[in-house]
């Protein structure tokens, strides 16, 4: 069963992953459709024959194209974008599920050509196989789609939408939240709103310019009045406190994967989004709501400004009773919930992940190691967890990089896979090397504190001394001290503004006049910065090179230069920019150090500014 349910929801998040890209074009489509239709706010004949091509063409054409880059690069893009015109044209309904079909199958005929010819064209004749291939693969697809996949997926969405009317013709509708509430806490939602909800929408949007299609799943209303109440009512500390947060990220920001722990944690709670969606679903119908266009991510922000028009109080009206519904059927049962009890069901998930993850209070990670936190789609919950946890630990451990992808496709280089329970099979599937900490939210985790000690307390047993974690005693012998990693012409004061690679090439320049490195390090610090800024907040940037790069490093060195006016870093400004060499893994020692030595923000602002030398060096030594 488990497997079967992985399995639906690797398709789903592969259907995701052909539309959350173009999620733009909809929106686009809708607004058009919104305003500027015969029934809309702004009727205007002219701009309203824009309204069909977009839908017709353009949006089939951008997923198909979408489906063949991920299966065959940009090649299969480039075929898919060819192959479906042919079903576009031999169909009268809009071909997004047809496109769904025929990027990929585009995608993967070219990539099977090029494997093959590969080793069969002939040498100065690449350039005219490559273009006629995609010529000729892609007509060959245009003409099949025309035949085949256009008539096949006017038949089913025929069927489909057919069983919508029934369903709505008796008022049944309500009754998919008994199926879809459950399977969005499987993590089984991108197969069903991007697999089924969007192309038969779309299609009743193109016929009655709405659609109730788009509100069933992306109700923020159900999770919200769950969350709501384990705000208030919950006996889990970590969940009472980690709730208010959750309520900002799943309403505002629309990522209603942050709530799915929270009913993991207690399964009796699922009742109450079922009942609060199912009643919601019933007001939508009877007050004629709906959308013109897929509300994603699924905000109150986004699902008010995709509602039909004349329909918003409605909608708003139908949002809170799913909420307010949800909230009075989650109070008791949160309340009521025995605590132990769901910290020995956590533990025994922990167990049954066990021969596959780490404790987090055990990891092990070296020089430039990266974190990865994972979830469905790599998009949304985990993109929320790599920033916080970023900025949590990036003093005490500048040098590693935290990133964000998707279950089933985590780097190959992570070192660390920071991961939901559901989603830990897959994601240890698709690293099987990496160290996994399991955790129930991105938010306020156990884990996630142990790992935070964890990767800080192995500064600590290097010898820094920016920590607040507890450790071993050890040795509290003096130590003999080493050669100054800083010195008086390591520090430039009152630089002229610059260019963030200006800047970085001047810090690596300081570092090979010192003799630290060699001139390949400066083009490691470059890479670096492309793969996660080295630039920490508080106006502080900490160039160094990739862990690839040890062996241009001769010697550990500092070096400082001043930016009183400051260096454009993305968004922010850095006025203090701090080179980085270390030999013989003293990285560790040399970054944590800085790091302390900067902890004090008034000491910082005044290093912006300063002319003293020998102040600097005081506080950096």
């Amino acid at each position: 069963m488990a497997s079967a349910r992985e399995g639906i929801s690797k398709f789903g998040k592969f259907l995701s992953s052909m539309v959350m890209p173009n999620i733009g074009a909809f929106i686009a489509w809708g607004f058009l459709a919104a305003l500027f239709i015969e029934t809309g706010w702004f009727p205007n004949e002219t701009f309203a024959k824009i309204v069909s091509p977009m839908l017709t063409y353009l949006i089939p054409i951008l997923i198909a194209g979408q489906g063949g880059y991920l299966v065959g690069g940009k090649r299969g893009r480039v075929v898919g974008a060819i192959a479906i015109v042919g079903a576009i044209v031999g169909s009268e309904y809009t071909m997004l599920m047809g496109a769904m079909i025929v990027g990929p199958l585009a995608g993967w005929c070219i990539k099977k050509w090029d494997e093959w010819a590969k080793d069969h064209t002939p040498a100065g004749f690449e350039m005219l196989v490559d273009n006629f291939s995609v010529g000729i693969i892609g007509l060959l697809l245009a003409i099949f789609s025309n035949v085949a996949i256009g008539p096949l997926m006017s038949a089913i969405l025929i069927v489909l939408t057919a069983g919508t009317q029934v369903l709505m013709d008796h008022m049944l509708i309500p009754l998919l939240a008994i199926f879809i509430e459950p399977a969005k806490v499987l993590f089984l939602n991108n197969a069903i709103n991007h697999g089924i909800f969007t192309p038969i929408g779309t299609t009743q949007v193109a016929e009655t310019g709405k659609s109730i299609m788009f509100m069933l799943e992306a109700d923020p209303g159900p999770g919200l009045g769950v969350l709501l109440a384990y705000c208030f009512f919950s006996k889990d500390e970590s969940a009472k406190q980690s709730a208010p947060g959750a309520v900002i990220i799943h309403f505002l920001g629309g990522i209603h994967e942050i709530y799915f722990p929270y009913v993991l944690m207690n399964p009796k709670v699922i009742i109450a989004p079922i009942v609060g969606n199912m009643c919601a679903i019933a007001w939508f119908m009877i007050t004629g709501c709906g959308l013109v266009a897929p509300a994603s991510p699924g905000s109150i922000i986004a699902f008010m400004a995709m509602a039909a028009p004349g329909t918003q109080l409605n909608t708003l009206i139908g949002v809170a009773i799913a909420c307010g519904v949800s909230f009075l059927i989650s109070t008791p049962i949160v309340h009521n919930a025995d605590v132990s009890e769901s910290l020995e069901e956590a533990q025994g998930a922990m167990k049954d992940l066990k021969s596959g993850s780490a404790a987090a209070t055990n990891v092990t990670s070296s020089f430039g190691d990266k974190i990865v936190f994972a979830c469905d789609a790599g998009m949304g919950s985990s993109a929320m967890g790599a920033t916080r946890f970023h900025n949590r630990i990036k003093l005490d451990r500048p040098d590693i990089v935290v990133e964000h992808a998707s279950v089933d496709d985590v780097p190959a280089d992570a070192s660390i896979v920071v991961v939901q329970e559901n989603l830990a099979p897959r994601a240890m599937k698709s690293a099987p090397n990496a160290q996994f900490v399991v955790i129930k939210n991105f938010l306020q985790d156990p884990n996630l504190d142990a790992l935070y000690n964890s990767l800080v307390a192995e500064a600590a047993k290097a010898g820094v001394g920016n920590v607040d974690v507890p450790i071993e005693e050890e040795d509290k012998g003096s130590k003999p001290e080493g050669p100054a990693l800083i010195d008086r012409d390591g520090i430039k004061l009152g630089c002229k503004s610059v260019s963030r690679e200006e800047a970085i090439k001047a810090a690596g320049e300081m570092l090979v006049a010192h003799g630290a490195v060699d001139d390949s390090y400066i083009d490691a610090m470059f890479r670096r910065e492309k793969e996660q800024s080295v630039y920490m907040g508080m106006g502080i940037a900490i160039p160094h090179g990739t862990n690839d790069a040890k062996q241009s490093v001769k010697k550990s060195c500092i070096v400082m230069l001043q930016y009183p006016n400051g260096v454009q870093w993305g968004d922010e400004k850095a006025y203090l920019v701090f080179g980085i060499a270390g030999a013989d893994g003293d990285h560790l020692t040399v970054l944590a150090n800085l790091a302390k030595a900067l902890e004090d923000e008034s000491v910082v602002e005044k290093m912006r500014t300063t002319t003293d030398v020998d102040w600097l060096l005081s506080v950096l030594s």
